[in-house]
């Protein structure tokens, strides 16, 4: 088990592990009791332990280096009940916690942790930097390879596509030209209707012809008036 995955939840005693999160919430199983939950994040707040700095005199240090000076000494864990005890405990174990603003109850939290990680055999670990760097890279050349193969089956896929957009163009290029030529034809149909209606308006000149019944009357009329 991860340490990097271990939390505690606001409201419920112990630590679990992160099992998995989701937009409301998280799913979580109990270290001592090996149980699986689920909990609303609209309730609970959750602190992975790796993230949890501890008061000190000098600067914070991280709760690991709590955890690892209390592995390291020889010294019994305090009961817990007693906070003179567990004062007197970190003072030996870890002389430069910050007294002030580290109370009795962080105190007795810190110990009741450090019993459950050892019970649950738990390495406690802060994940390297190199680790982290190693899988953000790894995270990054999948990334990377998911575009690279889609641009691939892109290039492949329109293959037959590349032979059939030609012969569609020269289609449409064909379809266009014949267009071209078939619309002078039907504009030239106005200009026929045009000579038409000029043949038409040259009879209207014939009744000029009607002039000439009078030109004979006249005549007619000059030879009476000779006689």
């Amino acid at each position: 088990m991860e340490y990097g995955k271990i939390v505690s939840v606001t409201g419920l005693p112990g630590l679990f592990e992160l099992v998995s999160s989701k937009n409301d919430g998280a799913i979580v199983r109990s270290l001592e009791d090996k149980s699986t939950k689920f909990v609303s994040s609209r309730i609970h707040n959750f602190s992975h332990l790796e993230s949890i700095e501890i008061y000190t005199v000098r600067d914070n240090v991280n709760l690991v280096d709590v955890f690892t000076a209390m592995g390291a000494s020889s010294d019994k864990l305090p009961d817990g009940k007693d906070n003179g005890v567990l004062k007197k405990y970190f003072e030996k174990v870890f002389p430069d916690l910050d007294f002030e603003r580290v109370y009795a109850s962080d105190m007795k939290k810190i110990v009741k942790w450090f019993s459950i990680l050892k019970a649950a055999d738990v390495e406690i670990k802060l994940r390297e930097f190199e680790e982290e760097v190693a899988e953000e890279a790894t995270a990054e050349e999948v990334v990377a390879e998911k575009p690279a193969k889609k641009a691939a089956k892109k290039e492949e896929a329109p293959a037959d596509e590349a032979e059939e957009k030609p012969k569609a163009a020269k289609k449409k290029a064909a379809a266009a030209e014949e267009g071209e030529e078939e619309k002078p034809k039907k504009k030239a149909a106005p200009k026929a209707k045009k000579e038409e209606a000029e043949g038409e308006e040259k009879p209207k000149a014939a009744p000029k012809k009607k002039a000439a019944p009078a030109a004979e009357k006249e005549e007619k009329a000059e030879k009476k008036t000779k006689k």
